[in-house]
């Protein structure tokens, strides 16, 4: 085991967490009891209580010198980014959501705008503790007696164990960053563009430090470039009145703070903040800045959920339902314009997210190839059902074209593969060989019920 940077109080709250596990009958599922949740799979509330893990949320340390930073595994992005930011340093891959927490971007995945070079948060890692489904606390790393499960503990979503702490690498910043929109008249234009400044990690001379586009239509689409800069002429404030999205097709040119940038996207939870009214200036107003944030409308959203209030309504109205199409996907990036093809004609939302990236390794469980450019398509919010079909239509219709367009599907939302679907798309080999060896007893979900079925 390697020397630890850890206090008291982290071994502590693993001493204490290790008890509680151990009183949990046998047969009894094991989850973890979290305040907050950016997944979409909507579980019975009335379902018994599972393992605190509050002890768990904090930054242990930051080491300015070696760029590195020992973090426990429900300490949030919106923390973790606070307590880098003053050494002049930020995570390599920091997710949009603040309340996203590393543990779960790491057993979940996570993307955001520096991914096109440096990859997802988990390649970041350079060890992690798990708590582990056979109730052994184990130190990981790529290359230790544990390197299976480091490998493969990205996609498990918890079904293999829990990260309790883990040393992550940092990258130096800026204090501002500069934007630049670039539109495109079509899908192809803008996927040779993206190729083409991935592939050179550059664009008008400059180095390129982040990368992310807006679908706004077949014929309006946006590559937003980024670069640090020790200077900016002015900054955007995108946490108040003013709506980042659509800075997007107004402006050129644009400069925000480092962390203005990093959280641009949580405001208004990308564009979703729409759904509750937030968008219109009079309720923008009288809208407190401080509930401009993801969790707070994602508490909106499981509240509906939970009441059925639109949908009562809806049906009152005599409208067909909707379905909830909240999902992220990757296809090959030669495959992208043909994915958009796709979706305007069949689902038709927009706005629509893309995210070029590239894995730096294999992920056993998420098998994207190494050094291959992917884009992730990310879209989120409901469409009318069209008459006579059944409630998931969209969603498998859009399963089908990733799949066929050798793309894979991020597990956090709904999904509907048959067993045999899902272990061939996510390496059910090698989960199976790292659940016998880490969780025997069965104690925790299996990935297929937890992601598929909703256990």
């Amino acid at each position: 085991m390697t020397e630890l940077l850890v206090n008291d109080d982290h071994q502590r709250a693993v001493s204490a967490l290790r008890r509680s596990y151990e009183a949990i009958p046998a047969g009894t599922p094991v989850r973890l009891a979290k305040k907050t949740s950016n997944l979409f799979r909507w579980r019975d509330p009335s379902q018994a209580p599972g393992l605190d893990v509050s002890g768990f949320d904090k930054v242990l340390s930051v080491d300015p010198e070696t760029r590195t930073a020992q973090v426990q595994g429900m300490t949030t992005y919106e923390d973790l980014v606070d307590a880098t930011l003053p050494h002049g340093l930020m995570p390599t891959v920091v997710p949009q959501l603040k309340t996203i927490t590393l543990g779960g971007a790491v057993t979940g995945l996570g993307i955001e705008s520096t991914s096109f070079r440096l990859g997802l948060p988990h390649e970041a890692v350079l060890e992690m503790e798990v708590l582990t489904g056979a109730g052994e606390i184990v130190v990981a790393t790529k290359d230790n007696e544990h390197s299976d499960l480091f490998h493969g503990f990205p996609n498990s979503y918890g079904t293999l164990g829990y990260s309790l702490r883990l040393k992550i690498g940092l990258i130096e910043v800026k204090p501002y960053v500069k934007v630049r929109h670039l539109r495109f008249a079509s899908a192809a234009e803008l996927t040779a563009a993206m190729a083409e400044i991935t592939e050179a990690g550059e664009y008008d001379g400059e180095t390129v430090d982040f990368m992310d586009g807006t679908v706004f239509g077949a014929d309006e689409q946006y590559i937003t470039l980024g670069f640090f800069t020790d200077s900016a002429p002015y900054t955007s404030d995108y946490t108040g009145q003013r709506i980042y999205y659509r800075s997007i097709q107004q402006r050129s040119v644009d400069f925000l703070t480092v962390r203005d940038y990093i959280w641009r996207w949580d405001t208004d939870w990308f564009w979703c903040s729409g759904a509750f009214g937030v968008q219109n200036p009079l309720v923008r107003r009288v809208w407190p800045d401080k509930a401009k944030r993801s969790d707070v409308y994602r508490k909106l959203v499981a509240y509906d959920r939970r009441y059925q209030v639109i949908a009562r309504i809806e049906r009152w109205k005599g409208l067909r339902p909707r379905e909830d199409v909240i999902q992220d996907i990757e296809v090959p990036i030669e495959r992208l314009p043909e994915f958009l093809e796709f979706f305007h004609d069949k689902v038709g939302m927009k706005p629509v997210w893309l995210c070029p990236l590239r894995a730096r390794e294999g992920w056993p469980l998420y098998p994207l190839e190494p050094g291959r450019t992917y884009v992730n398509v990310g879209f989120w919010g409901t469409v009318r059902l069209p008459p006579g079909q059944i409630p998931e239509y969209h969603n498998r219709l859009i399963e089908r074209k990733v799949a066929a367009l050798e793309g894979h599907k991020s597990l956090y939302s709904t999904a509907f593969y048959s067993r045999d679907e899902f272990w061939r798309y996510y390496d059910g080999e090698t989960y199976q060989r790292l659940k016998e060896a880490y969780d025997p007893a069965k104690r925790l979900l299996d990935l297929y019920d937890k992601c598929v079925r909703g256990r």
